[in-house]
């Protein structure tokens, strides 16, 4: 990796407390690479060799089961993926494909248990980042047991609002067919509830979308910093 990746690297929070000697051997065995879009990464089932760290771009978390597939997460940077697996040296228990040209760091999973032994800072990194996951996946289950489509959809476009400093103007950063499934919707669901979302002022055309009355949708949503507080 040139000098500037290192640095880039080493600001990650995975790596910002470790010592420079575990460092050095994470970055000597690993592999920083770009992808295109839609590349597999990771097949369920499969053993889990790497950790996978994004560093730039958008992936995309799935299952498939009796030709039914849906979206369980995206991921973006700086988090890395799929954590539980390399540390138990089991099976990925989800598929990973690229939404977008991504830059990956890919770190040999044994390489991560040795540094775990090694070095506490890094044992204390690891601990958080899981615990965030579990958080994560904690208010994605409380979103869709506790919510309608239609909340479910109002919440989502607050908080890309939030996310872009829209103004009440938005644009929605994946297809709708992976915005469904991640919603937890069919496609043709999905149509019908941004459908229902025009009373409430929110106007769509194509991937751009209007929020004419931020008060309005807030009010149907009723989001709450227990589910949709990234920081929580």
């Amino acid at each position: 990796m040139r000098s500037e990746e290192l640095s880039l690297i080493r600001e990650l929070p995975l790596f910002a407390g470790v010592t420079n000697t575990t460092f050095d051997k994470l970055v000597r065995a690993s592999y920083l690479q770009f992808f295109p879009p839609h590349v597999r990464l990771v097949n369920e089932g499969d053993p889990a060799d790497f950790l996978y760290v994004v560093v730039e771009g958008c992936l995309e978390l799935f299952a498939e089961a009796n030709g039914h597939d849906t979206t369980v997460a995206l991921v973006r940077p700086p988090s890395s993926f799929i954590l539980a697996a390399v540390l138990t040296d089991s099976t990925y228990l989800l598929s990973a494909r690229t939404l977008e040209k991504s830059r990956l760091l890919l770190i040999p999973a044994e390489n991560i248990r040795q540094a775990m032994d090694s070095d506490t800072a890094f044992t204390h990194a690891i601990v958080h980042d899981m615990a965030w996951a579990y958080r994560t996946i904690v208010k994605s289950h409380k979103n869709h047991k506790l919510r309608s489509t239609i909340e479910r959809l109002a919440n989502y476009l607050l908080s890309e609002e939030k996310i872009q400093n829209g103004q009440g103007r938005i644009t929605l950063p994946h297809d709708k067919r992976t915005l469904a499934s991640l919603l937890g919707m069919t496609p043709e669901n999905l149509s019908r509830a941004f459908g229902t979302l025009r009373q409430y002022q929110v106007e769509i055309n194509g991937r751009e979308v209007h929020l004419n009355s931020l008060e309005d949708l807030r009010a149907l949503a009723k989001p709450t910093p227990l589910i949709d507080d990234a920081e929580m």
